[in-house]
């Protein structure tokens, strides 16, 4: 099990960056990945991106080529950098690591609004 804090998140305009952060403690050696994720009143939670202890990465569709994951071993970070943001990508953003029996642990969310 592992804990996870998410930062990083608030208001910006369509266009603009933010850069989320999720600061990992506990047993980090028994996670397998670690991925992003967000939710918005009504839907699913949708994947948004991965990142495998190996730094094997993979997006969702609605992300791909504007946002960047990324993580610092050293640290115990793993970061979210999301660009040309629209309005749409408005959700709580929630970090997640994954074990190799397929449980997971989740952070508290974060919300990301982007709107002018």
């Amino acid at each position: 099990q592992v804990q996870l804090v998410e930062s990083g998140g608030g208001l910006v305009q369509p266009g603009g960056s933010l850069r989320l952060s999720c600061a990992v403690s506990g047993n980090i050696f028994s996670v397998s990945a670690m991925g992003w994720y967000r939710q918005t009143a009504g839907k699913e939670r949708e994947l948004v991106a991965t990142i495998t202890t190996n730094k094997i990465t993979d997006y969702g569709d609605s992300v791909k080529g504007r946002f960047t994951i990324s993580r610092d071993n050293a640290k115990n970070t793993v970061y979210l950098q999301m660009n040309r943001l629209k309005p749409e990508d408005t959700a709580v953003y929630y970090c997640n690591a994954k074990f190799p029996d397929e449980n997971d642990d989740w952070g508290q969310g974060i919300q990301v609004t982007v709107s002018s």
